[in-house]
Formats: structure tokens, sequence, C-alpha cells
């Protein structure tokens, strides 16, 4: 069975005898369909349950559990499961059980970094592989398996919170060294097969593996600086990204141009040319690089610019609210404070004319109250409103700004691309002379050579290569311009829409505390002693 946060009761999963559901869209359909009515009728939403139980269903596969999003326990032991999948959705999971299934192969768990106790026991496992993912792994059970390898074990150092560990019904637990091969290789490790590790069998395993420990830790620590390094350069290239100039601090976009241009790869080998290439300005420390590390200098430093006033305007949004918040609240607490004893004094009053005005009194200090609460939200929204159009102004002109500076750059770059070509052209016709009166090289590969079949050939070369250039030149300048647009055109409207949904909810938050209100003068009256 599985349970929401209240502990409600809630239909399984479809199970071996409704294979149909797992295969085919329409019966699947009619499945989900029927237990969303079910449930509907005891009040559960699949949105809020945080603990499901499929233990014993005779599941086969596993599916549909997208429909639980917030789901942190999932136990799925005793069924036929073969494979693991189905879970990626599942990235709040905390505790998985899949013991006593038909696993085979350990797959399927690269989204669940939460998960902090899983259990394996009793599948056809023969290799520990592919949970790298899950840092936060605490307790593992992979008893009564088929791992057979101790030196496979040394894959679970890389759990630095793992405390307990079940390997025992193993073939690799029937071997003489396994208690002190997983005391000396796993060192965090607190308990093995539901007993703690000995000290004294630590320390003489320690002994005993001592030069393969030092080695093994070496090289771990060679991984890890490697492992760091290659983490630093996915966090700038993430950084470069967020600023639209990535690969643009260095020879990376002259690269790419010529990456897919094949005559002008062929052109470039020819007499004259090679000389002319290591002059032109789009190698490593030439204008062209120097220009493209101006535009990924600028696009960093715009980048600060935009987060700066991001920041700023949440902070002034965030200012805002909560000035609000704090006059709402001193509304609430004056109403409190005046009408603490009204409604003790309700149950003690005998005059009738006395507690109709005292309760016409109360409702009309709930609708001051309600209306104050309300005016307060309308001043809010006008003032969010002005921050808003202040914050889309600013960026509207750092946007211009920021297209202006890049298409600049761009142009300086097209400038250079024209310049060569005409170089270029230049020298492809003092060639073709030179072919025509034999005094190229007579070695010249022939695909070289028939470029310079006349006149025509060799310009349609050229400009095949030159339309090349042009286009990933307009293609990065196309990117960057899109990625800027999309960014304020998104922020703009996520800060429209979050506004929305804030004054939607405040104004329920109201009306719901006014609705409490008036609850509690209702039901004082149902008790009323006339």
């Amino acid at each position: 069975m599985c349970t929401n946060k209240a502990g409600n009761a809630l239909l399984p999963l479809a199970t071996n005898n409704q294979e149909a559901v797992s295969h085919h869209c329409k019966a699947e359909a009619e499945y989900w369909e029927q237990v969303n009515t079910e449930n509907e009728r005891e009040g559960i939403d699949f949105k809020d349950v945080t603990s499901l139980h499929l233990d014993f269903k005779n599941i086969q596969r596993i599916d549909n559990l997208w429909h639980f999003p917030i789901l942190t326990k999932l136990q799925l032991d005793n069924n036929i499961i073969e494979r693991i999948e189905g879970l990626d959705t599942l990235v709040n999971l905390t505790w998985l059980d899949l013991s006593f299934n038909n696993i085979e192969v350990i797959s399927g768990l690269d989204a669940l970094t939460k998960l902090e106790d899983l259990s394996l026991y009793n599948n056809r496992i023969s290799v520990i592989e592919n949970i790298g993912h899950l840092k936060n792994l605490q307790v593992l059970s992979l008893g009564n398996n088929n791992l057979s390898s101790l030196e496979n074990l040394i894959y679970l150092r890389r759990f630095k919170a793992l405390r307990s560990l079940s390997l025992n019904g193993n073939p690799l637990s029937e071997d003489e060294q396994y208690k002190m091969f997983i005391a000396a290789h796993l060192p965090d490790l607190v308990y093995l097969d539901f007993r703690l590790l000995d000290e004294n069998i630590r320390e003489i395993a320690n002994v005993k593996f001592q030069y393969s420990i030092e080695e093994l830790s070496q090289n771990e620590k060679l991984e890890q600086v490697k492992q760091d390094k290659e983490e630093q350069k996915r966090r700038e290239l993430d950084s470069h990204k967020a600023a639209y100039v990535e690969f643009l601090n260095g020879p990376f976009f002259f690269e790419s141009i010529y990456a897919e241009d094949v005559e002008g790869l062929k052109i470039a080998s020819l007499p004259g040319v090679a000389e002319l290439v290591d002059l032109y300005p789009l190698l490593k420390m030439t204008k062209c690089t120097a220009v493209c590390q101006a535009i990924f200098d600028y696009g960093i430093k715009h980048h600060g610019v935009r987060t700066a006033e991001e920041a700023l305007f949440n902070e002034c949004l965030q200012e805002a609210v909560c000035e609000n918040q704090t006059m709402g609240v001193k509304k609430i607490k004056e109403f409190e404070e005046k009408n603490s004893e009204v409604l003790n004094e309700l149950t003690h009053i005998t005059d009738q004319q006395k507690i109709d005005d005292t309760i016409f009194q109360y409702n009309q200090d709930i609708n001051q109250l309600s209306e104050s609460l309300l005016a307060l939200e309308l001043q809010l929204v006008k003032q969010i409103e002005d921050i808003t159009k202040d914050y889309e102004r600013n960026i509207t002109d750092m946007t211009s700004t920021f297209l202006e500076t890049i298409q600049g750059f761009m142009t300086q770059i097209r400038d250079m691309e024209n310049e060569h070509h005409e170089k270029l052209q230049e020298i492809g016709i003092n060639l073709l002379e030179r072919v025509i009166k034999g005094e190229m090289d007579e070695d010249m590969a022939d695909d070289l050579r028939a470029l310079f079949a006349d006149k025509d050939t060799i310009m349609n070369a050229l400009s095949s290569s030159h339309e090349i250039h042009l286009l990933k030149i307009d293609n990065r300048e196309d990117d960057i311009v899109t990625k800027i647009n999309n960014w304020s055109t998104s922020l703009s409207t996520k800060v429209h829409k979050d506004e929305l949904l804030r004054n939607r909810k405040r104004v329920a938050e109201i009306n719901k505390f006014m609705d409490h209100l008036h609850d509690e003068l209702d039901n004082l009256e149902i008790h009323d002693q006339i």
C-alpha cells in the first residue's frame, strides 16, 4: 500500500496480472483513472504522498511513479522485477527497498541523489556498479546476491557517508579475507552484515593491507585532483554559458569556423596561402582572437551587471513585501487587542439587545480589518508595479547596450573575414596563372590541382569557403542575440507571473482569515444561551 502525509492508504500500482497497463496506453489511462477515482473518494492526492508500499504485489515492471513527485520512501520488495527503471522522477527519494526481486544489473538510479538507504538484498547481482551518484548513501544491503570479487568492493570507498553494509550470502563472503579486506578498505564503515566492526580487526586489517591501501589512497588523491580540475572547468564553462560567451576566450571560434570548411582546409595548404593564414587575424594572439576575447570579457562583465541588477530588484521587492507584512500584522494585532474578550463576553451576556449590538460591532470590526488588509495589499501591488517597471526599463536598456556592443564586435570579425577573402582571391588568381604556365609543383595533390581547372572553379571554391565562415559568424551572433533576448523576455514574464501568484495567495489568505473570524462567531452563536 502507499500512504500520504496523513497516513491514508492508496491503491497499488499495476501488477503482473495487469500487464496491459504497462504496455498499452489506453489500458494504462483507464487504470490510473480508476486509481484516481478511488483515491479522490478518500481525499488523497498523489502529489502529497511521501511513502509508497508495493511489496508482494507480483510487480514485473516499475512504472507510473511520476504521479508521486515528493515520494521519499518506496518499498518494492518481494516482487518479480528484473530491471530497475522508471525512478528518474523520484528525486526526493531517501529510502528504497528492491530486495527479493530478479534484478541482475544495478542501473536506473542516477537521479536518486538524495538516497540514503538502498536495499538490493536477495537478487541476482554480480557486480556493484552504476551507483556513483548516490553520494548520500548511508545504508547499503546487497546480501544474497552473486557478488564474488573482493576487489569490486573498492568501488564503495567513494561513499564517505556509508556506515552500514550487508554482503552476507554472496560468494565473496566465504573468502577468508572477507572481513579483513572490508575493514581495511572501507575505513568509515561502522556495521558489516548488521554487526559492529571490531576495532581490533580494523587495526590488524590496516597492517595487513598497509601497502595496497597506501597505493590506493595515493591514486584516489590524484583522481580527486583530476576531478576537482574537471569540476572547476565545468563551473567555469557554466558561468561562461550564463554570460552567453562560451568558447570565445581563445582560438575556439576560429577552429569552429574551419571545422566544417573542407574546401578552406584544402586552400589553406596551398603555397602562399599558408603564409597568409599565419598572418591572418583569426589565430592565437591575433586581431580576431583579440576581438573574441573582448567579446568574452564584455560578456562576463555584463553578466555581473545583470546579476547585480536582479539582486537589487529582489532586495527591493523583498523589502516592500516585508514592510507591507509588518503593517498587516500590526492591523491584526490591533484587532485582536480590541476584540480579545468579545467572544468570551458573548457567552455570559444575557441581554438580547446587548448581544446583538456586540455581534454587530464585532462584524463591523472584521469587515474593517478585511478592508484594511486588502487596502494594504493593493498598496503593495502598486508599489511592486512601480519597482517592476523600473527594473524592466533597466533590463531593456542593458539588453540594448549589450546587443549593440556585441554586434559591433561581430562586425569587426566580418570585416576581417572579408579582407582575408579578398587576399585569398588575389592569391588564387596568381596560383591559377602559375598552374597554367606549369610553374607549380608536379607533386600537388589531384584534389588541389582540380581546384585550378579554371578561374570559375577556384573562385567558387573560395566563395564557398567564405560563405561558410560568414555563416558561422552570423550563427554565433544570432545565438548570442537570441539568448539575451530570451533572457530579457523570460525574466519579465517570470516577474509578472510570480507577482500574480503572490497577490492571489495573499488575497486568499486574507479571505481565509476573515472566514475563520466569522466562523468563530457563528460557532459561538450555535451554543448561545438564547
